[in-house]
């Protein structure tokens, strides 16, 4: 599991960070790579990435600010044409109007696609659990922009315990099917008579992954209740310190607030984006040092940066 951020400009893009779009990979797990958000531009940057568009089978949209949709139209459209590649269907979660916004803009620009999109529009009512499969849950919960935005939190559901096959070898389970049975977490009855329990050879079930990816918010109670002991928390980071006051005023936070939210959340890792164009490479390192002070295991997040979760 890894994730690669696409984007990472507040806003608008500047030289070195395009507008927001990150990639959660989840080849390993269950062969997909889910998108969250994606702003004009981004089908540029997979471009400079291994991600195959095909690959990308849901995406997440924390809200209808342009400089997180405006590039959804084109990365649509683009996606069908890779020809040499089975054609897979796709899903879109987020806030309403997302349905209307996509399917106009194919109905004006003539794009026909050659696989199926399912829209899930979500309300600030009807929040909760949005997505669950045999591997993965999705909450969302209400944040708090200018308009409204949504933070997502992806879970991955606990995992099988590990066989410990040297120890079941001495034991003198013949290698095949008795194997799997065991694996599977069956006891089995050797030709010898002797009973084989499962759980001897099996590890506990290890806890998932918890991935916690917020839209832009002033801080929140939400924010800290989607990223309680999260291994990863993205939080944008559009303003510094001292800039409390603008900040709130224009619905964002600042590295600082974002520090706060990891350390009452009791999250792993954090991540800012969503950084003003107007800080330079200094400022980016001082946006670091400061929210460091709060929350130690923090980082500056730039365009194309991959992480292992």
């Amino acid at each position: 599991m890894q994730i690669q951020f696409l984007g990472t400009s507040a806003g608008q893009p500047s030289k070195m960070r395009n507008v927001s779009s990150l990639a959660l990979k989840l080849l390993d797990e269950i062969n997909e790579v889910w998108l969250f958000d994606c702003g004009e531009g981004t089908q540029n940057r997979i471009l400079e990435t291994s991600i195959r568009p095909r690959k990308i089978s849901k995406i997440f949209i924390t809200h209808l600010h342009g400089d997180h949709i405006f590039g959804l139209p084109g990365f649509l459209s683009s996606r069908a044409f890779q020809a040499n590649e089975e054609q897979t269907d796709l899903a879109i979660y987020g806030p309403v109007g997302i349905k209307a916004f996509v399917l106009t803009s194919l109905k004006v620009s003539g794009s026909r696609l050659p696989y199926k999109i399912t829209f899930h529009e979500l309300k600030p009512d009807g929040l909760g659990l949005v997505m669950e499969t045999d591997k993965f849950k999705v909450y969302a919960d209400k944040l708090d922009h200018t308009i409204f935005c949504i933070g997502y939190r992806v879970i991955q559901k606990d995992l099988e315990g590990t066989l410990d096959a040297e120890a079941l070898r001495a034991a003198g389970v013949p290698f095949g099917p008795l194997f799997g049975q065991v694996k599977n977490g069956h006891n089995v009855t050797l030709p010898d008579g002797r009973e084989i329990i499962a759980s001897d050879y099996l590890s506990p079930p290890r806890p998932g992954k918890v991935i916690t990816i917020l839209g832009d918010t002033r801080k929140t109670d939400a924010s800290v209740r989607l990223a309680v002991n999260a291994d990863v928390l993205v939080h944008e980071s559009t303003y510094g310190k001292g800039d409390d006051r603008i900040a709130k005023k224009h619905g964002h936070a600042t590295n600082m607030q974002a520090a706060e939210v990891a350390r009452e959340a009791g999250a792993k890792r954090l991540f800012l984006n969503h950084v003003s164009a107007r800080f330079l490479s200094r400022d980016i390192k001082q946006l670091r040092y400061d929210a460091s002070t709060i929350f130690p295991n923090v980082y500056v997040v730039n365009d194309l940066e991959e992480f292992d979760l």
